[in-house]
């Protein structure tokens, strides 16, 4: 009998009533391991009931009472990670290791959450005027949702729920229906921390449950992580209906190499950004610019160690690289490597024949590398979320800039050079809300906030960091003027208040 993953509403399990469920497949097998419940409309508002009601007393909660269960959970998150991988490895198929720094990114948050109340210091002035003072607070929202995407199933939701509960809110996680089974092992181990009931729920599903959460009265905010296209739906919907909306989008990350850049460095940095976690993570290095006479040499260390790079079961110590989460997907990546040199591309590793014995159904795709990619190829152009690398050719820094700065995406973006003046010049200059200088994938740590410019974010706040708390929380400024205990009544004043 195949397994069921089911819901988490009110502090325990409950079992799908819809009656619809999707496949959750194995990407190294492409067998089927278990099924997952889709929410119906009630089963997304009995969730967000539960988080309402919880909100009555979570939300008046003290700050000491919200981090001490924040602290148990990190200790049980730490103890547990390798277990977390292993779902992740099992539902996802990137690698042990890939799915441990996974959730090692996630405790970061967890961390910043414990600490939370550094950040939820208010600001005092005191006599404003005469025995006249003025505060200004945060306090929560109430019941805010989170809708995340397949590629980091226990990372992203920790880049939510932490400091969405440590601010006093209540959360609903819309995971992925494709890998839900890491979320319902952080929604019992929120549980065994002493996490009251109703704070954190899950509901797995597809479009009806997320578009019952941007709908709900009773949803204040909605965080999302995911493709453009639907990034850019969530927001139009979410902020109709009232909501606060972040929401996360694709990207096309750029790493501009100088003629001076150390290649074997930028060259390490390559195959590691584009091909690691099999190219499906948003901060991949999908095209590489090379500047001046570098492009020849640089394609052919990228090629050498590219080529060396061990595809295989996510659970084999030995695999670098795993499978991708679909063989849609994976057929869908295919498609722009085989129609790539037609497009003008020259495709100097094609790895859309890879097969890995014992693993025929596996969704499998090698490592592919394209050089001298025109702008106008669907490569380019296209968010691929796949282990595609296109190299482009510019002239100068100024040629480079200016292609990096036409892309619509502006997610991350990284230059390696040896020169300070050229790294100052573009980090400033370049239109991306994430910079790397001679690092790949400048995802920030978990005290910056994390997010892109273009169309890559929908929304005025990045997501964790101080954005975060400031995101999951409302500004709310009190005066207050006390009577000395000699004053007599003042009388009744209509004039405008007076300042002094």
């Amino acid at each position: 009998m195949t397994n069921i993953v089911n819901h988490w509403i009110g502090g325990k399990t409950a079992e799908g009533a819809s009656g619809t469920y999707g496949p959750v497949t194995n990407p190294a097998t492409g067998a089927v391991v278990t099924k997952v419940a889709f929410a119906s409309v009630d089963e997304v508002d009995a969730a967000v009931a539960a988080a309402q009601d919880a909100y009555l007393t979570w939300g008046q909660s003290s700050l000491a009472q919200r981090t001490s269960i924040l602290f148990t959970f990190r200790a049980l998150l730490d103890a547990h990670r390798d277990e977390i991988a292993d779902l992740i490895t099992a539902e996802h198929g990137k690698v042990h290791s890939d799915a441990l720094g996974e959730v090692a990114r996630g405790l970061e948050i967890v961390d910043l959450a414990c600490g939370i109340t550094v950040q939820l210091k208010g600001e005092l002035s005191t006599q404003v005027a005469t025995r006249v003072d003025v505060a200004s607070i945060r306090q929560p929202l109430g019941v805010v949702a989170g809708i995340t995407p397949f590629n980091f199933p226990a990372m992203v939701p920790m880049w939510m729920f932490p400091l969405a509960i440590a601010c006093g809110n209540t959360f609903v996680l819309k995971p992925s229906e494709k890998d839900p089974s890491a979320a319902m092992k952080i929604a019992e181990l929120l549980s065994e921390a002493g996490l009251p009931d109703g704070v954190f729920n899950v509901v797995h599903g597809d479009k009806v449950a997320v578009d019952r959460l941007l709908e709900h009265p009773d949803v204040k905010a909605v965080s999302f992580v995911g493709s453009t296209p639907i990034a850019r739906y969530i927001h139009t919907t979410a902020s109709a209906n009232g909501k606060r909306v972040q929401a996360l989008g694709g990207a096309k990350n750029h790493m501009l190499v100088l003629p001076d850049a150390d290649l074997d460095a930028a060259a390490d940095a390559a195959v590691s950004a584009a091909y690691g976690s099999a190219g499906e993570r948003c901060m991949a290095i999908s095209a590489v610019v090379a500047v001046g006479a570098v492009g020849d040499e640089l394609v052919e260390k990228i090629r050498e160690r590219a080529e060396k790079i061990k595809i295989g079961p996510g659970n084999d110590p030995t695999s670098e690289m795993g499978p991708l989460i679909t063989k849609a997907h994976r057929d869908k990546v295919a498609s722009y490597v085989a129609g790539a040199a037609a497009e003008g591309c020259e495709v100097v590793l094609d790895g859309t024949g890879l097969t890995v014995d014992g693993h025929a159904d596996g969704h499998w795709i090698g490592i592919s590398l394209l050089d001298r990619v025109p702008t106008t190829a669907k490569a380019y152009q296209d968010e691929i979320f796949g282990p595609v690398l296109c190299v482009l050719r510019a002239e100068t820094y100024e040629e480079g800039l200016a292609l990096i700065n036409a892309s619509p995406f502006g997610n991350g973006t990284a230059i390696f050079t040896r020169d300070g003046g050229a790294a100052r010049r573009f980090q400033l200059e370049v239109e991306a809300g994430m910079v790397g200088v001679n690092v790949p994938i400048p995802v920030p740590v978990g005290y910056h906030s994390f997010g892109g410019w273009k169309d890559s974010l929908f929304g005025d706040h990045h997501i964790y960091g101080n954005d975060g708390t400031h995101f999951y929380t409302r500004g709310k400024v009190v005066t207050t003027r006390w009577p000395d205990p000699s004053d007599a009544p003042a009388g009744v004043d209509l004039g405008f208040p007076r300042n002094h």
